[in-house]
């Protein structure tokens, strides 16, 4: 019977210890995410981002676009957008995804007769989906394409934008 005992508790310490090395390893998953967007870098403007993974299959983050070129500057002054992704592929958050984001946009109306300049920036707040795909090496390098349409909520008329969109082949780390 002392052995029976003795058995049981040595495997139950045994299957114990191994359960919590496979915890110690989930808890040590890098979540935590960095990116730039070379699609935009390409047409004068700066998009950085931010993710915050969650679990295996959700994210957080929040990116935001500046302008370079007068060009740009020309047409949006900047957008900070955060976001909320749901992944589906077989990686820990990466694989095709979906998204919901919010945008602020601040974008110049050229067309306002109410400027002595001809120039009228508004400012508006988007809501909009998104969907794209994730790539991610062993090293924590990131690869990733995605497309995002969005409409403007408060002052669609006075811009004459009612619609935005987000465009991005992004490289970055996850840490």
């Amino acid at each position: 019977m002392k052995n029976t005992i003795l058995l049981s508790f040595l495997m139950l310490s045994i299957l114990t210890a191994n359960a919590q090395d496979n915890v110690a390893k989930d808890t040590n998953l890098k979540k935590n995410e960095v990116k730039i967007n070379g699609y935009y870098l390409i047409f004068g403007a700066f998009e950085g981002t931010y993710e915050r993974i969650l679990n295996e299959e959700s994210a957080v983050g929040i990116s935001i676009f500046l302008p370079i070129d007068n060009n740009v500057k020309d047409i949006i002054d900047y957008y900070i957008s955060p976001y909320y992704r749901m992944y589906f592929g077989k990686k820990h958050a990466a694989g095709f995804f979906i998204e919901g984001f919010g945008m602020l946009n601040s974008i110049q109306n050229n067309y306002s007769l109410f400027s002595s300049n001809g120039n009228n920036k508004t400012t508006d707040f988007a809501l909009g989906l998104g969907i794209g795909g994730k790539w991610i090496t062993k090293r924590g390098f990131i690869g990733e394409i995605n497309y995002g349409l969005g409409r403007n909520l408060f002052n669609a008329n006075e811009s004459n934008v009612e619609l935005v969109f987000k465009v991005g082949i992004n490289i970055g780390y996850r840490f």
